[in-house]
């Protein structure tokens, strides 16, 4: 006699999908404010450490292209545990550089299995998570993201107070990702305590779980899909590739700045985390905004917090309290990223055709994930030819910019408002 499937709870998912997750977010915390310390070390300019640095979201940029595909090709648990023991081989490469372009490379390497990694979660909640529980699972799962990034600096921090090696705190992320593929390993297939995966066939006639569909989807004809939607992707994609590209210039410029005004190691993590703690605060508090007053209320406050901070940076790099403003514009970049939570997932969601939403929603995040790599390399360019300062104060042009462009295209093309619905019961949690 065949079991009936147990009813869905958010628990049910948490060892599966955010722990994983976790996992993984707080090996990649700890070592990303790392990064141009460690290529300053192994005698890069401060201009080419930029460059190191932004090989995360270049390796994250390219590495959305094929990882639809790859996720629909092998599943999102085998995409996991393949991500993470790329993640491995990446950072044990990064361990052992003996120059900054090997050590760029393993970092690039890091990327494209943060990539991976991504659309494999996003996929598999997909997969298992019923319809009416799934915005607020993949805002929880947004949130894990963040937490990792809140525990990471601060993880490396205290293992830096104590031995003084940046390569003790790369082993931090072995070991999260050798416990993430472990986890995905040995936990048992939600399936078979909530019954088969939602199946759908494929273009290519195979049956699919939804959510591989969906990953397979998101890639396929990624050009094609952004031509098709040329119009809002010019206008609100634009916006969203500013977003992308403010927050990827926040991760680079902090630890580059630090790095020249001689912030040490630990208390160059020490302020990221506190910082982090700040982001990761308020992303349920973000989402709240977003559905009672609307997605402009987040965004804006988000992109002119972003854009002021970026240039109010540029002007204290001489100052003789430099380190004293360089924590309080940390500081104020995180409430201001933090402000803007979850705005690129929900306004993917309220633009894609409800149809079909996965082309759509890859255009999207390619658009965003473009401005996220772009960034990094003007930073790292800026700071080459002329200065990190200069290169903070364009960043902050651009996001003011930014918000101008979203104050004009959110409300003709988003939830300007909040609309009138019935109250939605509290998700389970036993």
């Amino acid at each position: 006699m065949s079991e009936t499937p147990r009813p869905f709870s958010i628990r049910s998912v948490a060892l599966a999908a955010f722990l994983p997750t976790l996992l993984f977010s707080i090996g990649e915390g700890a070592i990303i404010p790392l990064i141009p310390i460690v290529a300053h070390n192994l005698g890069a300019s401060l201009a080419v450490a930029g460059l190191i640095a932004a090989m995360v979201m270049v390796g994250e940029l390219i590495g959305d292209i094929p990882s639809g595909w790859l996720v629909a090709r092998i599943g999102e648990r085998v995409a996991m545990i393949g991500a993470s023991v790329v993640a491995i081989f990446a950072v044990l490469t990064c361990i052992v550089a003996p120059n900054a372009l090997v050590l760029g490379i393993g970092i690039f390497f890091v990327g494209l299995a943060t990539a991976v990694f991504a659309l494999a979660r996003h996929a598999f909640m997909t997969s298992y998570v019923p319809l009416a529980y799934r915005a607020r699972a993949l805002s929880t799962l947004g949130g894990i993201f963040r937490a990792g990034w809140f525990v990471g600096p601060f993880l490396a921090a205290g293992l830096l107070h104590l031995t003084g090696s940046t390569q003790v705190v790369f082993g931090v992320f072995i070991v999260a990702c050798v416990g993430a593929a472990v986890m995905l390993l040995l936990l048992p297939d939600p399936a078979s305590t909530f019954g088969s995966r939602r199946m759908t066939i494929g273009a290519d006639g195979t049956m699919r779980s939804e959510g591989e569909e969906f990953a397979a989807e998101e890639s396929h004809g990624l050009f094609h899909t952004i031509w098709n939607h040329r119009g809002v992707l010019l206008r609100l994609g634009t916006g969203a590739g500013l977003i992308g590209a403010l927050r990827a210039s926040r991760t680079v410029i902090l630890p580059l700045w630090a790095v020249s005004i001689g912030i040490s190691e630990p208390d160059t993590a020490l302020i990221i985390g506190i910082a982090g703690a700040i982001d990761f605060a308020l992303f349920y508090a973000s989402g709240q905004i977003m559905d009672r007053f609307g997605r402009i209320w987040t965004a804006l406050p988000s992109m002119i917090g972003l854009g002021l901070g970026h240039l109010a940076l540029a002007f204290t790099h001489d100052l003789p309290a430099n380190v004293e403003w360089f924590i309080a514009v940390a500081m104020a970049l995180s409430l201001a990223n933090g402000i803007g939570s979850g705005i690129l997932m929900t306004l993917g969601a309220d633009l894609a055709p409800k149809d079909n939403p996965a082309p759509f929603l890859g255009a999207w995040r390619f658009s965003a994930d473009l401005g996220g790599a772009v960034a990094p390399l003007a930073v790292a360019g800026v700071t080459a030819v002329i200065s990190i300062s200069v290169a903070s104060g364009v960043m902050g042009v651009l996001g003011l910019a930014g918000a101008v462009i979203l104050g004009r295209y959110l409300p003709r093309y988003s939830v300007s408002r909040p609309r009138a619905t019935s109250p939605t019961p509290p998700i389970e949690v036993e």
